[in-house]
């Protein structure tokens, strides 16, 4: 039997909802290299994926979330924290859709944020959606990931060993460089991107911890203050 389900997916909107909106005065995230590009595809791995409270414009960030009950929760929460949401799927028509409503958002000059090996894995397995909407729009993706050595920033027990503060956690968001994709790559060439971002989310898990201590040093939380 589902935990979560149609008749009691309410309750858990509101839990979710509250600890978000608890954890927000805790949840201290100082951005390095990130170059403010509007618009911008964000991509991050699933197990990243609140690594978006960190980008400061969120009245302006679309946050691209499945169809799934788990998806209307985790929807409901976002919205609460001041960004938009866009809906879809893995399935065709699901996916066009929620393409369409994110090119319609980066035409507008807005960004959109896109956890490129979700919504369900496999785990850093770089998917075809953020290759096609660059195509589709010229907009540069820009990879991101997030990190603290504290307790406070936990590891879930998903697939996707999803990442989360709780209480006060300092937190670094480190951003990759700009990718751009021609609006004629071939399929082989779309798989060298997809090879490219993967490559670029790796570099940054492993140079992030080396930064986090140097914003450490720098006092970065205080500045920000």
């Amino acid at each position: 039997m589902r935990l979560i389900n149609k008749k009691n997916v309410w309750i858990f909107k509101q839990i979710v909802k509250g600890f978000m909106k608890f954890q927000e005065p805790f949840t201290h995230i100082v951005e390095i290299n990130n170059k403010v590009l509007t618009p911008c595809i964000y991509v991050m791995w699933h197990s990243d994926q609140f690594c978006v409270y960190g980008i400061e414009d969120k009245a302006h960030l679309s946050v691209l979330i499945s169809n799934s009950i788990d998806g209307e929760i985790v929807a409901y929460a976002t919205e609460s924290l001041g960004f938009k949401t866009v809906r879809g799927s893995s399935k065709k028509k699901g996916a066009v859709e929620a393409t369409m409503q994110m090119l319609e958002r980066l035409k507008a000059g807005e960004c959109v944020a896109i956890m490129v090996d979700g919504p369900s894995g496999p785990l850093h397995v770089v998917k075809n959606g953020a290759i096609k909407l660059a195509k589709l729009s010229g907009a540069p993706i820009v990879p991101v990931c997030w990190y603290s050595p504290q307790k406070t920033f936990v590891t879930l027990p998903s697939w996707d060993k999803m990442t989360t503060p709780i209480l006060d956690t300092k937190i670094v968001n480190l951003y990759g460089e700009p990718i751009y994709v021609p609006a004629d790559s071939t399929s082989e060439q779309d798989a060298e991107f997809k090879q490219i971002i993967k490559d670029s989310l790796e570099d940054l898990q492993r140079r992030i911890p080396k930064v986090w201590e140097e914003a450490k040093q720098a006092e970065l939380w205080k500045k920000k203050r």
